[in-house]
């Protein structure tokens, strides 16, 4: 039986078609890679990088936020929980920073329980008065 079907010793060779899903696979893979990257650039407020064990001479300018709303530097109160626009913090930082430039760091220190909305009341506040040396401890 020359010509039956199932007695051909012959290999079906290369087949592209797998490869082809494969690769198709991977490209999808990689794209939703890609696609899932987010870029913070929301609030535009550059975070300092880390500093060498060299001597600052920089006063660090330290906001508390207490879990009630509280928002307070040097055990002085500067906002209500109910005064949105944080005026007097506002002003305080302005003059500040126009006495003293912008060099000296502002550090944000909010209370676990703090509610997010008041962190970016505080973080506004800084961006009016033109802070650039924001961070958080």
């Amino acid at each position: 039986m020359a010509g039956s079907v199932g007695s051909d010793d012959g290999d079906a060779g290369f087949q592209i078609a797998p490869m082809v899903d494969v690769v198709f696979v991977l490209m999808l893979f990689f794209m939703a890679c890609v696609g899932a990257q987010q870029v913070e650039l929301e609030l535009n407020i550059k975070l300092p990088a880390g500093q060498g064990s060299g001597e600052s001479k920089l006063t660090p300018i330290i906001i508390d936020i207490s879990s009630d709303g509280l928002v307070s530097m040097n055990n002085q109160s500067y906002g209500q929980a109910s005064d949105k626009n944080l005026q007097a913090l506002r002003d305080w930082l302005k003059n500040a920073i126009e006495t003293f430039g912008d060099k000296d760091p502002v550090i944000i220190r909010p209370s676990p329980d703090a509610k997010h909305e008041r962190i970016i009341d505080v973080l506004n506040a800084a961006a009016f008065a033109k802070v650039k040396n924001l961070s958080f401890s």
